[in-house]
């Protein structure tokens, strides 16, 4: 499943976007918690007819935050074997952040997941990180490692605004 920076939502309620791409019929339960576990179901809640909730097109009526939340719970609701998240947080204020770190943390566990971020909080907590300049990878680690072994990666971390 692929998450981006830009969603692609449709003309269509909300019900009907979580579930795109799902193979055969969605429960409602199932809607529930991957939209809990994107930290969406507060503010679907909020809106007039909640999952019934017709979103416009390209999710119009929503905030950029909105709509990468929906895109991560369709990502989470397919569980598929490969997870790749480009940039998929970006557009989440600190504590929306952390809640979604929190729940693809989980989601994460018995499948590949890549993530392509330049916010270091974002993968602080993988097993892996490719820290790359310029279009080549300079050092891979830990974040443990990284700040023993990269200058690079430990002067992005020291210049980073306090994300939470």
């Amino acid at each position: 499943a692929y998450v981006g920076q830009e969603t692609t939502l449709f003309n269509d309620t909300v019900a009907a976007n979580i579930g795109y791409g799902a193979s055969g019929a969605v429960d409602q339960a199932a809607l529930v918690e991957a939209s809990r576990r994107a930290n969406a179901l507060e503010f679907i809640e909020q809106l007039p007819q909640g999952f019934d909730t017709a979103i416009g097109e390209d999710g119009a009526q929503l905030s950029g935050g909105q709509r990468q939340r929906l895109a991560i719970a369709r990502a989470l609701l397919r569980d598929a074997p490969i997870l790749l998240l480009d940039e998929a947080t970006s557009a989440l204020d600190g504590k929306s952040e952390a809640l979604v770190q929190a729940a693809l943390e989980e989601a994460r566990h018995g499948r590949t997941t890549l993530v392509i971020a330049h916010r270091l909080s974002t993968v602080a907590n993988a097993d892996r990180i490719v820290v790359m300049n310029h279009g080549r990878i300079i050092a891979t680690g830990n974040h443990a490692t990284l700040l023993q072994t990269s200058d690079l990666y430990r002067s992005l971390h020291s210049h980073m605004p306090d994300e939470g």
